[in-house]
């Protein structure tokens, strides 16, 4: 009995949308109607008292009498209204709306859908981040890299600048340490750095690098660090853009010029990190710009 009624009142608001429909459809054509038969006895009115008086001999525009304009724009409007009647209302009417009205809010639902999706993905991992930060306080995982001023890393998988005090900053700061990197990053280089643990990310299973660890995360990639007081995140872009919010610091060398790649640091949000320490170096011989190196931690 319950379906049985559900379905009455289906069946019932079907019945009333097609009576109100046919009744606009009516009253639309009997306007049309009235608005023929009165066009109609106004011409006639019209062209009687113009042949009585004369009046085509007295007033005329662009060489027609006043009257046959007046019939003709009247005739025009007649047309239009005619089009609105049997042509606009009779595909764009109620039904046409009610149909724009569902593909429209389909629309929205789907991308309030993937605001949700994105909107619980977001916060999905700012609690993994969470949790990975308050199971590995003591650690202090860091970031190591070279940027230009429009943040660009490298190109085509390669340096695009010599800095010979960079790598030594970077040699110093790394050596004895886990250094976490990407497949790419790892493969543009001649071998497995000495002296460190190197680890790689890969979506590769069945990946195998040569004196290095692979994993298929960064937090598995930190796991395998955990026993390190200061691991080290060497790149590329995506694996710096996945370690930002469980990175602890950032040790940055700002390369002074804009430069052309593929390959981008993120974007430094100082609301989260603040600069602790900075060091001037210039261009000469063995640089090719100015060049900072600048420390940053995140806030507490």
């Amino acid at each position: 009995m319950l379906f049985k009624g559900k379905s009455n009142n289906k069946i019932n608001q079907d019945q009333i949308d097609l009576v109100e429909t046919a009744q606009r459809r009516i009253k639309q054509k009997k306007i049309l109607f009235y608005h023929f038969s009165f066009m109609l006895f106004g011409d006639i009115t019209l062209l009687v008292v113009n042949l009585l008086f004369e009046f085509k001999q007295e007033i005329v525009f662009f060489n027609y009498p006043w009257s046959y304009l007046a019939i003709t724009t009247w005739g025009l409007l007649f047309l239009i209204h005619t089009y609105n009647v049997f042509i606009t209302n009779r595909f764009m009417g109620s039904n046409w709306e009610k149909e724009q009205i569902k593909k429209l809010v389909a629309k929205q639902e789907i991308k309030i859908a993937k605001i949700k999706l994105e909107f619980e993905k977001e916060a999905r991992i700012k609690a993994e981040s969470e949790v990975f930060n308050q199971n590995n306080s003591s650690n202090c995982i860091t970031m190591i890299a070279a940027a230009s001023e429009n943040n660009i890393i490298g190109n085509d998988n390669k340096l695009i600048w010599h800095l010979s005090d960079d790598l030594k900053h970077f040699k110093e700061l790394t050596k004895g340490h886990c250094v976490i990197m990407g497949r790419k990053t790892f493969e543009s280089m001649p071998k497995a750095l000495p002296n460190r643990t190197n680890i790689v990310i890969t979506r590769k299973h069945d990946y195998i690098a040569k004196n290095a660890i692979v994993v298929h995360s960064v937090h598995e990639a930190l796991d395998k660090a955990k026993d390190d007081k200061q691991p080290f995140i060497i790149g590329g872009g995506e694996i710096y853009s996945q370690s930002m919010q469980l990175s602890d610091r950032i040790e940055l060398t700002r390369v002074h010029t804009d430069s052309q790649g593929d390959a981008y640091f993120p974007e430094i949000d100082y609301k989260i990190w603040e600069e602790v320490n900075r060091e001037e170096r210039f261009k000469d011989e063995k640089h090719d710009f100015d060049f900072t190196f600048i420390r940053y931690n995140k806030k507490q």
